[in-house]
């Protein structure tokens, strides 16, 4: 009996130790100026971050040349720190892929590999070890995405280098017609999953009711390694006669706070502006909501992830490296999410 005991505790341990995950805690760089902050970078040494997703450029369709064309790439003001390796994003609008021909999707695949290559030297580093591509693919542009993706990982500048892509919720759920796409590993999405564009008083950013209808059931069962990407951002969504106008970068939570100039409808994220306010461009009537992330709503999706995804070692990104919005959350607020995941 005593053997019988002893068995079964060692066979618990065992598979405890078989489902701890290695967390690997980083940030997303998505500005168009790469600067070395003291703050900033004290959050990467404080999570011994390993690398650092810096964004590079955004590629959309240009119809004056009629052909795919890089959009605000990065400059390098100071190099990457040392001992942080870089992984290059390439942010590509969904609809480049219903505008170019298959010609045309093996030049992009050569010229976003060249560039890649020339900005990450530009950033201190001499070489990189994976290429993120992040295109909110469709049906209708899968085939040609995919064959862009298989262009890529032929290119000799990407000779053993790790392809990964972005992966939003809708093409977990809806896989048949997604497609998986051909490379090693995806970084899932948790965040702009609700419908920014809808008036209301739903968080766009982060919803619960989302993950679980389009997670729940279908990412236990996503056949690449998967790398988790979550929110730690904040944005003013501005209404207009019930209308989306836009997204206002002018509107500051503190602003929001003054009785002058709005009144917040009780018990929700709905702000009404009571006059005119030309620093924003915003008229009297606009509706403002605010959406915010907290350590709660974060520490909920890592604990709820945690419950689907593979046991494996992972990256945990947050979107994004930035002092005003890194002054919200503390490093133990990271640490709790992190070990939640």
């Amino acid at each position: 009996m005593r053997k019988i005991s002893i068995l079964v505790i060692f066979a618990f341990f065992l598979l405890g130790c078989k489902q701890k995950q290695v967390i690997h805690p980083t940030f997303y760089y998505w500005k168009t100026d790469y600067r070395n902050k003291p703050a900033e970078t004290a959050y990467l040494n404080q999570f011994k971050s390993k690398s650092l997703y810096v964004r590079i450029m955004d590629v959309d369709f240009n119809p004056d040349v009629q052909q795919a064309a890089p959009v605000s790439p990065i400059k390098f003001s100071d190099p990457i720190p040392s001992g942080i390796a870089i992984i290059p994003v390439v942010f590509i609008v969904n609809n480049v892929f219903n505008k170019i021909d298959s010609q045309q999707t093996a030049i992009l695949a050569s010229r976003i590999a060249k560039f890649v290559d020339d900005k990450v030297k530009q950033s201190g580093k001499q070489n990189y070890a994976e290429l993120q591509i992040d295109c909110d693919w469709t049906k209708t542009t899968r085939a040609s995405y995919f064959k862009f993706l298989k262009e890529l990982k032929a290119n000799p500048l990407l000779k053993e280098k790790t392809i990964s892509v972005t992966l939003r919720l809708h093409q977990v759920k809806n896989v048949v017609s997604s497609g998986i796409p051909p490379v090693e590993k995806a970084m899932l999405m948790c965040y702009n999953m609700g419908n920014l564009r809808k008036y209301g008083e739903q968080n766009s950013i982060l919803d619960q009711h989302e993950m679980d209808l389009y997670l729940k059931d279908f990412l236990a069962q996503y056949p690449l390694r998967l790398d988790v990407a979550l929110p730690i951002f904040q944005w003013a969504v501005v209404f207009r006669n019930q209308e989306y106008a836009g997204i206002s970068k002018h509107i500051s939570k503190a602003a929001l706070q003054d009785p002058k100039l709005f009144r917040q409808r009780r018990n929700t994220i709905l702000f009404d502006l009571l006059v005119d306010y030309p620093p924003a461009g915003l008229k009297k009537g606009d509706v403002v909501r605010w959406e915010e992330i907290s350590v709660s709503n974060l520490s909920a999706t890592a604990k709820f992830l945690s419950r689907y995804l593979k046991p494996e070692e992972r990256n945990l990104v947050f979107y994004h490296l930035d002092t005003d919005l890194l002054k919200h959350f503390t490093h133990d607020d990271f640490q709790k999410i992190i070990a939640d995941l």
